[in-house]
């Protein structure tokens, strides 16, 4: 499912004022005041970061003690897209009507998904996004299908909460949704998760994991120990679609 793409190596730059000239635009905060010698710290780490030259081109102070900043300049690096990895869809995406098909035809009852927002996050726009049958980005959410029984437990549920839950609905599908990502809450708490559902039912008997947020990385479901990671911009009708997929065996490769 994770491919990097095939043949030769293709070199390309950034592009900044004209085409392949290297110049990248970056942005970060400092706890300095804003004064000349916060912009003077701003270019030191700018060329330690491999921008020479380098430019300040906004400063602006965060309160007494902190700056930001956002730095222009020109960078060494190549990239080789070649050998950039990507995960394909290994799976047709389905319409509504296909979705609710596949389902009632092979599993024969609905479909239940038990979806949440893990620990202290308390933003529920991507869930809500994917499971309320407003949905996003011109598409019904997953309540819209009436194949789909969709339990919506909101935000700030703790991992054993979440399980508990999804023991009492049977559970075929767990939905959490991560966006705040200080200090990797989003990872610690997939991970909680994970060994939760894993010590309730056993890893081969536990309901399919999605997770999903704007900072997840889609190839590392292996090394977060779920079925499946949707990064910014992932649709109803993309999760729908896996689930049937992952959940009855039906659909064709792409």
């Amino acid at each position: 499912m994770t491919t990097p793409a095939a043949g030769p190596p293709q070199v390309v730059r950034p592009y900044g004022d004209t085409t392949g000239d290297a110049m990248v635009q970056v942005s970060f905060s400092l706890p300095i005041p804003n004064d000349p010698r916060a912009e003077g710290a701003a270019l030191q780490l700018a060329t330690k970061m491999g921008l020479e030259p380098a430019m300040v081109v906004h400063a602006k102070a965060m309160g007494p003690s902190f700056t930001f900043f956002i730095v222009y300049g020109r960078v060494a690096h190549v990239v080789d897209v070649s050998l950039v990895e990507v995960v394909e869809r290994e799976y047709q995406l389905l319409s509504a009507k296909e979705v609710n098909l596949a389902i009632r035809s092979r599993l024969r009852r609905k479909l239940v998904v038990v979806g949440a927002t893990i620990g202290t996050d308390a933003h529920t726009v991507g869930l809500d996004a994917i499971l309320n049958v407003k949905g996003f980005a011109g598409e019904k959410g997953l309540e819209y299908y009436r194949e789909l029984r969709v339990v919506n437990m909101g935000a700030q549920v703790t991992a054993t909460e979440l399980v508990h839950r999804a023991q009492k609905e049977r559970a075929d599908a767990v939905l959490t949704s991560q966006v705040v990502t200080q200090r990797d809450a989003h990872i610690h708490h997939t991970e909680e998760v994970v060994a939760a559902l894993d010590s309730a039912y056993g890893a081969d008997l536990r309901p399919l994991v999605i997770v999903g947020g704007p900072r997840f990385d889609p190839t590392s479901h292996e090394r977060l120990g779920v079925d499946r990671v949707f990064g910014k911009g992932t649709t109803p009708r993309e999760v729908a679609s896996y689930l049937v997929h992952a959940l009855t065996g039906s659909g064709h490769e792409s």
